[in-house]
């Protein structure tokens, strides 16, 4: 009986043991594959994180262009070196950009949460110390805000700003008569949607480059070209900021509104400019700008209209908005070097003197563009603007007092900017663009004699004149 059991223990533990050895041999299960998938609530492009409710599309483009007669993305001379013919200044200028666009979206009980950045490096040659000179590689960032329950939070085009933000058909960041925030402004927004296409929005724009010029301090000298020192103070406001829209097929009509705040350092120049010395007191200004669009065009599908007419008082950012700073003060020099129009820009004036406030500035101007479609292939626009600056009589008088109306036969600071361009696009296969663009600018001032030039210019006598320059810009750009 022990052999017998011993026997049958012996086979099961030898089983066992087979088993365990072919066990072994086995794969080990994997864990399941989450696979990507198509999330279509938001549109193409679209996908769900792995494990996630929560959608995302990753897009941008890269650009690769050259501007003549011009600084960045077509921005003519008509200040600084280039509007004073400076050789040190090059005749073209070159950039390379990609740019990467994020957009997530989780739709929750409040709605949909969304989140949305876009931002890239870009490197663009030396135009202003010639071709020797290094240039710069940079970040730019465009947006970068959150969107929930009708807010938006972070940096994002201003609650102020058109539709077509500065563009209706131009590829120039430049186009004045108007305001730009293709370069967004950080600020904190609403919406209200009230159906059938009409919305409204209100918010606050933390104020920066976005949204003033300069205030000037006639107590410091503002020479021939109408150049001068800022005398803006840390802001210590924000811009209120709005709009009423409506959106139908047809075409659309937006109103905005801005209340803006200026504000001066102190009075006094120099070491005389202190706390003790005392500032004018804060000055609020305000922009409107009413806007049109209209599609369905009998001259072909997709063809459309934009145009908008602005007015503003303390606030010329709002009319001569433009991608980067607006300059300070205008200046162009002919190409022979025997006339020029040299005129400021500012936002304020005050004279610097106890007891004296600010002047603010009047502006207005508009902006519009015809966007024609050839063929699937080729499309082309026309554009152009017309800006009118103010300084009303006190303004006028303590800015000729200085060093800019000293030698003038007429001293008078107001002047027109006018533009006018057509750019035409190639597009051979999707999402692949060949552009160019041509565009003139005038500067029509109102002084009237001779001026002795200064800086590059020293010993140099002008005849005031209105001014013409030219400027262009080639682009090749891939969307994905």
């Amino acid at each position: 009986m022990s052999k017998i059991k011993s026997l049958v223990l012996g086979s099961a533990a030898a089983i066992v043991a087979i088993g365990g050895a072919q066990a072994a041999d086995l794969p080990v299960k994997a864990k399941a594959v989450e696979y990507v998938k198509v999330c279509s609530l938001y549109g193409a492009g679209f996908y769900y994180i792995p494990g996630t409710d929560t959608c995302i599309r990753i897009g941008g483009y890269l650009r690769a262009e050259v501007n003549f007669g011009s600084a960045s993305t077509d921005a003519t001379y008509i200040s600084g070196a280039g509007g004073l013919g400076d050789r040190t200044t090059g005749d073209y200028y070159t950039r390379s950009r990609i740019m990467m666009n994020i957009d997530t979206r989780t739709a929750t009980e409040y709605g949909v949460v969304r989140t949305f950045g876009a931002f890239g490096p870009q490197f663009n040659s030396g135009n202003v110390d010639g071709p020797d000179t290094q240039a710069a590689g940079s970040m730019r960032v465009e947006a970068a805000f959150i969107q929930f329950a009708g807010f938006t939070f972070g940096r994002s085009a201003s609650a102020y700003a058109l539709p077509w933000n500065g563009a209706p058909g131009n590829l120039n960041s430049t186009l004045m008569g108007g305001p730009n925030y293709d370069a967004g402004v950080n600020n904190v927004q609403y919406t209200w949607q009230f159906g059938n296409g009409v919305s409204a929005s209100i918010g606050i724009d933390a104020q920066e480059q976005a949204n003033r010029v300069g205030v000037m301090n006639t107590s410091a000298a503002v020479d021939v070209y109408g150049a001068y020192g800022n005398a803006y103070r840390g802001s210590n406001a924000v811009d209120v900021v709005g709009n009423i829209r409506l959106d139908q097929a047809w075409g659309l009509i937006q109103l905005s509104a801005a209340a803006h705040q200026n504000t001066a350092a102190y009075n006094g120049t120099g070491a005389g400019a202190t706390i003790i010395s005392g500032h004018p007191g804060d000055k609020w200004g305000f922009a409107v700008t009413g806007a049109l669009q209209l599609k369905n065009l009998p001259t072909g599908p997709g063809d459309d209209i934009k145009i908008s007419g602005t007015y503003t008082e303390g606030a010329l950012r709002y009319v001569l908005g433009q991608s980067g700073a607006t300059p300070r003060n205008f200046q162009r020099v002919d190409g022979g070097g025997l006339t020029f129009a040299g005129v400021p820009a500012a936002d304020a004036v005050y004279s610097g003197g106890l007891g004296t406030g600010l002047e603010l500035t009047k502006a207005y101007g508009f902006n519009g563009a015809f966007n024609h479609n050839w063929n699937k292939n080729w499309s082309s626009s026309v554009f152009g603007s017309w800006s009118h600056v103010d300084y009303n009589a006190n303004a006028t008088a303590l800015i000729c007092a200085t060093g800019y109306g000293a030698t003038s036969t007429t001293c008078n600071p107001d002047f027109n900017v006018s533009q006018l361009g057509v750019s035409t696009t190639w597009k051979p296969v999707k999402n692949l663009a060949f552009i160019a663009e041509a565009t003139w600018v005038n500067i029509k001032q109102n002084n009237t004699g001779v001026a002795a030039g200064t800086g590059v210019r020293a010993g140099q006598n002008f005849a005031y004149g209105d001014q013409d320059a030219y400027s262009g810009v080639l682009r090749v750009q891939r969307n994905f």
